[in-house]
C-alpha cells in the first residue's frame, strides 16, 4: 500500500525553525572565523545546533501520514521557509510468508536567513538547503488474535543535506570571511538505525473494511562524512494511531462498487522532535473515494482520495491525499 501527498500548513512554527537555523549557521559562521579573533562560540553550542538540524530532518525518516506533505509558513512575508514531501509505503508479503516490508522516500527544503555581521553591517545570505532521505524496514507479522497482528520492524534510514551553493557561495565570497566553507560546499549526511514495534488490526467484510494501526517508531540518526563542524545526532521517536473505514456508496464503478473513506490519525512526538517546531503532536481527520480497478489487467488495483484536515498546537491546515493498493 502506497500513501503520500498529505499537506499540513504549519503558519505560527516558523519562529521556532528560523531560531534554530540561525543559530547553526552563525555558530558555523563564529567558528570558523575564531582563529581570526572575531569571537568564538563554545564547541557544546555549535554540537546542539547540529542535533537540532538532525532533529528537524528527522521528521523525514519517520513513515508517518500527518507530516508526510509538511509545509512551515512565515505569515509575515506570505513564504514557505520549510518544505517536505514523502513517499511511503509497506505491505505483507502474504498469509504464508508473513513478512512486512516497508520504504519511503522524503525530499525537504529549508529556506533559512543568514545574518553574517561585519562590523556594522548585517545581511541575509540566502543559503537553503536540500535534504533527500531514504527509509526503509522489515518485519514479521505475529498473530496475537483474529485479524490482529503484533509487527515487530527493524528500521535503517539514509540522509544527505547540503546548501545551494551557487547563491550562497557568491554571496559569501563578497561579504564572509572565505574559510567559512560549509555554506558554499558544505554537507551533512547522516544513517539512521532503530525499529519499530506496530499492532495491526485488519477486518474485511463485503458490507464494510476497518484498519486500525498502532505503531511506535525510535530511529537514531547519526552524522558521518561531514564537515566536522555540524557532526551530531538526534532521536526520530513518535507514538502513532491510524484508522481507517471503508464501505460501499451503493454505486458501481469499473465493474466494482464505489466506496466512500473515514480516517483518522494522530501522532505524538517523543524525542528530540519534541516541540521543535511550535507542536508536539498532530491530528489528522479525513473523507473521501476509493476505486477499485482489480477486475481489470492492472497494476493499480485501487486508489483513493481524501481531503483532510489537520490540526495541533500552533497548526492547522487541510491537504489532499492520494494512495494506491497494488
Amino acid at each position: 500500500m502506497l500513501k503520500f501527498l498529505n499537506n499540513i500548513m504549519c503558519k505560527n512554527a516558523f519562529q521556532s525553525l528560523l531560531k534554530i537555523i540561525v543559530l547553526l549557521l552563525c555558530s558555523l559562521a563564529f567558528s570558523q572565523t575564531s582563529a581570526q579573533g572575531r569571537g568564538l562560540l563554545p564547541a557544546a553550542k555549535i554540537k546542539k545546533s547540529a542535533d537540532e538540524i538532525l532533529a528537524i530532518m528527522s521528521y523525514s525518516v519517520v513513515p508517518d501520514l500527518t507530516s508526510s506533505f509538511l509545509s512551515i509558513q512565515d505569515d509575515q512575508v506570505g513564504q514557505n521557509r520549510m518544505f517536505m514531501t514523502q513517499f511511503a509505503g509497506g505491505e505483507t508479503i502474504s498469509k504464508k510468508v508473513p513478512v512486512y516490508l516497508e520504504g519511503s522516500a522524503a525530499f525537504m527544503r529549508f529556506d533559512p536567513v543568514f545574518v553574517a555581521e561585519r562590523g556594522q553591517d548585517f545581511r541575509s545570505v540566502p543559503a537553503r538547503w536540500n535534504s533527500v532521505a531514504l527509509s526503509g524496514g522489515v518485519g514479521y507479522d505475529f498473530p496475537i488474535a483474529p485479524n490482529l497482528v503484533l509487527r515487530p520492524i527493524f528500521n535503517f534510514s539514509l540522509a544527505h543535506l547540503e546548501s545551494d551553493a551557487s547563491l550562497a557561495g557568491r554571496f559569501i565570497d563578497d561579504y564572509i570571511d572565505p574559510s567559512l566553507d560549509f555554506l558554499k560546499r558544505g554537507r551533512l549526511n547522516a544513517y539512521g538505525l532503530g525499529g519499530s514495534l506496530m499492532l495491526d488490526y485488519t477486518l474485511v467484510k463485503p458490507e464494510h473494511e476497518i484498519d486500525l494501526e498502532l505503531r511506535y517508531t525510535n530511529i537514531r540518526l547519526r552524522t558521518f562524512d561531514s564537515s566536522a563542524v555540524v557532526s551530531g545526532s538526534a532521536s526520530a521517536e513518535a507514538a502513532s494511531v491510524y484508522a481507517r473505514y471503508r464501505a460501499p456508496t451503493g454505486l458501481q464503478l469499473m465493474d466494482n462498487p464505489l466506496r466512500y473513506v473515514l480516517e483518522a490519525a494522530n501522532t505524538v512526538y517523543l524525542g528530540d522532535q519534541r516541540g521543535l517546531l511550535g507542536f508536539n503532536n498532530l491530528t489528522s481527520v479525513g473523507v473521501g473515494i476509493e476505486f477499485d480497478s482489480s477486475k481489470y489487467k492492472a497494476v493499480v488495483t485501487r486508489t483513493r482520495l481524501v481531503a483532510r484536515y489537520a490540526f495541533g498546537d500552533n497548526v492547522r491546515g487541510f491537504a489532499i491525499g492520494l494512495a494506491v493498493s497494488f
